[in-house]
């Protein structure tokens, strides 16, 4: 059977040619796809986008900068992409008409927030970024990672620019610090000299303290009897004046006071008011409440008679069971006489009426324990309703007692109103009198003073001689101690400037320097299983779609039933169709193969198994097919396009899994295109063959299990079609 298969494929032009061209719809999809996207980012130079420079300049330490112009001219010149510098009119105009895909616009201020960077409030340098999304998305993701590098570019310049200006200033610095420490010796040898006159001094300003102290003790002995009756005098005086001062801000309280208890008396009435109202409210919602509790007790009721319509459902589907056997057991007589045939389908339909019965009883089952539940439920129901009205009547009696209670309230409050206006009243009475007071004790306080006013004089004179002297010979002692410690301080100053000027005389900056300062970090990438671009990239997931699409078409275009002769048996009617598919899997597997490693340069670091794994995916996508579209014909495409669906959603072939949507995730693991992927990805950049063989042996088992239902499905077709003839 297989040579004739093979021979009638040979003579018959009408199949053999779409055979030979469903061998390259592997490579078409693989190929074609992985041509397309193999190394995009090599092409990028070729991407217009518009620059758009509005930038005018500003001046830095009398220096004219141009950071935009700067920034331009870098981009222009590292072919990135294909930078157009335009205006900003045509940029506009360019990015609506598609003829560019992205806008980088730098503003006119660009270069003055440059400047700002050693400012109170510095203010960022901002670039625009414009990509048109809908013109391509794709591009519009490049452009982000472009403008990063752009953003990344300018800060390194911003930074290099302020760096080389501040080691000029620590140039300057160092002759700074030597000009300084040549000035801190000449004035630590003054200091010395202040030093030794400040000792001097001292000596003379003690002996005149000493003086002045005995010249001012028998002064204020003198003075000493007229101060106290003064003082007396000024005292009465201060405290009748705070004493006139609080009687007038305790007017003013009870002032305050009267007007706070009239307010209080409003907002008792108001109070008043609002608790009528609540208990109004409370009364409508005690009759709402009535009202949902016997509506409660209807849909009760509803609940109870829908559980014993159930109950007589259920027993009339036991008694169609019930007939279904009896209906059986009479029709055995009538199906003896009937051909084989026709006796088994009427035995398979007589069995799933048998079925379908059982399973209209289990549902009603369910759905009589349902409806108990929800009769359950409805109790619960109705009882909390009839305690939330219950509580709700407690509450109305609360709020009667509260009304009663805010009218004692609000007469408290008026009475308190009137007593405040009385005591402010009163305390005006009281003001005035210590008023008069007040004016006699002034009157007392100014004889007084005219009394001491010549000791006064006396007294004051001496004082102050004998305070400044003693201050003075005081600060003549710190004056000392303060010219001894200039002049270590100033010894000290000159070591330390000297020492600063050489170490800043030490600096050399050079561009390496102002670089490192710029960009201090550095970043290498030492990749694991590395690999070189898109398309080595995406060709596990390509080459497994073009595999899977060809073992679809080959469904088409070659009979996967019907055979060229009449079949012996079961098996072999299998094997001839599993044998023609089987090479013209291994064909489809290596034409993909050897045209992604010759025509596109694919370099698999496994090139054996990869070989392996292009033939184990043809085999077992084959197989799949096969056994789906045998079992159910056209419906099986339909089923193998489901499949396909899934697989390359779920596959990881372009996403990592965990990216994914969850329920999709489900499938990963039960599709043979995640194993296929998974070993193509192992084969091309990585040396674990555990891994690989591991694949392969979850794709051996899909293909295995697939080979075996359908050499079953053949043996069982081969004796409902063929096995009659045979023993004739």
């Amino acid at each position: 059977m297989i040579k004739q298969e093979f021979l009638n494929i040979v003579k018959n032009r009408k199949l053999l040619i779409p055979i030979l061209a469903v061998l390259f719809i592997p490579v078409l999809y693989a190929g074609m796809f992985l041509w397309a996207f193999w190394d995009p980012y090599e092409q990028l130079n070729e991407l217009p986008v518009a620059i758009v420079n509005e930038d005018v300049g500003a001046e830095l330490d009398g220096e004219h900068i141009t950071v935009g112009k700067d920034v331009t001219e870098k981009l222009v010149d590292s072919q990135q992409f294909h930078f157009v510098e335009v205006s900003k009119k045509q940029g506009e105009e360019a990015l609506e008409n598609q003829d560019y895909y992205m806008v980088i616009e730098i503003p006119s201020n660009f270069s003055q927030h440059a400047t700002t960077l050693l400012d109170e409030q510095p203010e960022k340098l901002l670039i625009e970024y414009k990509p048109n999304e809908g013109f391509n998305f794709l591009s519009a993701q490049i452009g982000d990672t472009a403008v990063e590098r752009i953003r990344a570019e300018v800060n390194k310049q911003v930074v290099a620019s302020y760096s080389e200006k501040l080691f000029a200033s620590i140039t300057k610095m160092g002759t700074g610090y030597g000009e300084a420490a040549d000035g801190a010796e000449k004035l630590s040898a003054g200091a010395d000299k202040l030093s030794s006159g400040a000792t001097d001094l001292q000596g003379y300003l003690e002996q005149l303290a000493s003086g002045s102290v005995q010249l001012a003790d028998g002064s204020t002995a003198l003075a000493s009897g007229t101060v106290k009756a003064s003082n007396g005098a000024t005292e009465l005086y201060t405290g009748l004046g705070k004493l006139t001062e609080g009687a007038s801000q305790l007017q003013q309280g009870a002032g305050k006071a009267a007007g706070g208890a009239g307010q209080l008396q409003d907002g008792v009435a108001s109070y008043t008011q609002g608790v009528a109202k609540v208990s109004t409210g409370l009364a409508k919602a005690n009759d709402n409440e009535q009202q949902l509790v016997e509506a409660l007790r209807q849909l009760q009721q509803g609940a109870t008679m829908t559980n014993q319509s159930v109950g007589k459902l259920a027993g009339g589907s036991i008694q169609v069971t019930a007939g279904l056997e009896s209906l059986s057991e009479q029709m055995a007589p009538i199906l003896a006489s009937l051909p084989k045939e026709q006796q088994t389908a009427l035995k398979v339909a007589i069995e799933q009426l048998k079925q379908g019965s059982s399973q209209v009883s289990q549902g009603l089952g369910e759905l009589q324990g349902g409806t108990e539940q929800l009769s359950g439920g409805m109790n619960q129901a109705t009882s909390g309703a009839e305690n939330l009205a219950a509580g709700h009547q407690e509450l109305a009696k609360g709020l009667s007692t509260l009304t009663q209670s805010s009218e004692t309230l609000n007469t408290g409050a008026a009475s308190l109103a009137t007593g405040t206006d009385t005591l402010s009243t009163k305390l005006g009475d009281l003001k005035n009198g210590l008023t008069s007071a007040s004016t006699g004790s002034k009157e007392l306080s100014s004889g007084l003073q005219q009394l001491v006013q010549g000791s006064n004089k006396l007294t004051s004179g001496t004082s102050q001689l004998a305070s400044k002297s003693g201050e003075l010979a005081a600060g003549s002692t710190q004056l000392v101690e303060g010219t001894a410690k200039l002049a270590e301080g100033t010894s000290t100053l000159q070591g330390k400037l000297a020492a600063a000027s050489t170490e800043a005389s030490e600096v050399n900056a050079n561009d390496d320097t102002i670089d490192m300062a710029s960009s201090p970090v550095g970043v290498t990438k030492s990749a694991v299983n590395h690999v070189p671009n898109y398309g080595t990239g995406f060709a596990p997931y390509f080459l497994s779609l073009g595999l899977f699409v060809g073992a679809l078409l080959i469904s088409i275009v070659f009979p996967l039933v019907q055979t060229a002769i009449p079949p012996t048996s079961g098996f072999a009617w299998a094997t001839s169709k599993m044998t023609v598919l089987g090479i013209v899997g291994v064909i489809q597997a290596l034409v993909a193969v050897a045209i992604l490693i010759f025509g596109l340069g694919l370099e698999p670091v496994n090139l054996g198994w990869f070989i392996a794994t292009a033939i184990m995916t043809s085999f077992t996508y084959l197989a799949i097919v096969q056994l789906l579209v045998s079992v159910l014909g056209d419906s099986g495409r339909f089923v193998a396009i489901i499949i396909l669906i899934l697989q390359l959603t779920t596959s990881a072939g372009t996403f990592p899994l965990e990216l994914i949507p969850k329920p999709l995730q489900i499938f990963n693991q039960w599709l043979p295109m995640t194993y296929s992927v998974q070993g193509f990805k192992a084969a091309i950049s990585s040396t674990d063959i555990g891994f690989i063989q591991w694949n392969n042996g979850i794709l051996l088992a899909f293909f295995m299990v697939s080979i075996v239902c359908t050499v079953s499905y053949f043996v069982i077709l081969f004796n409902r079609r063929y096995s009659k003839l045979k023993t004739a």
